[in-house]
């Protein structure tokens, strides 16, 4: 295998009271994250950030993100892509790109909500899996 030698890994958070849940499959690219993030009835391609690590106060291992986002109207997927990719970037240090789409027919508020938390919930387990070692 090439481009990283890593196949994909998935993580999936669900929430058991909706019954939702969030998959993410990542694949690293050299030094690099790969991520899609799908949900709902129909995973789509909503929304894709590209986050790069950029050192914060606080001392040389401390980090932030700078993220750039293209969405395509009208989805609205970018607070999930914007939490992986900037957690992945900020807890990594490393440069993250992150795909995210979520379709659910008839998704009321307490849905969008729980989507929002489980992305949350996603970020914090993906960037456990890839945070680099300290020192």
């Amino acid at each position: 295998m090439s481009l990283g030698e890593s196949a994909a890994h998935s993580f999936t958070v669900d929430d058991p009271a909706s019954g939702r849940s969030l998959t993410a499959w990542v694949s690293e690219l050299g030094q690099d994250l790969v991520v899609a993030v799908g949900g709902g009835e129909r995973p789509h391609v909503g929304c894709v950030v590209l986050a790069q690590p950029a050192p914060a106060t606080g001392g040389p291992t401390r980090w932030a993100a700078s993220c750039s986002v293209l969405t395509i109207p009208p989805h609205k997927e970018e607070p999930i892509a914007r939490g992986v990719a900037a957690r992945l970037a900020a807890q990594c240090g490393r440069v993250a790109v992150v795909c995210a789409g979520v379709h659910e027919d008839r998704l009321d508020r307490h849905g969008i909500d729980d989507y929002l938390r489980l992305g949350e919930r996603l970020a914090e387990v993906v960037a456990a899996a890839y945070a680099r070692p300290a020192g």
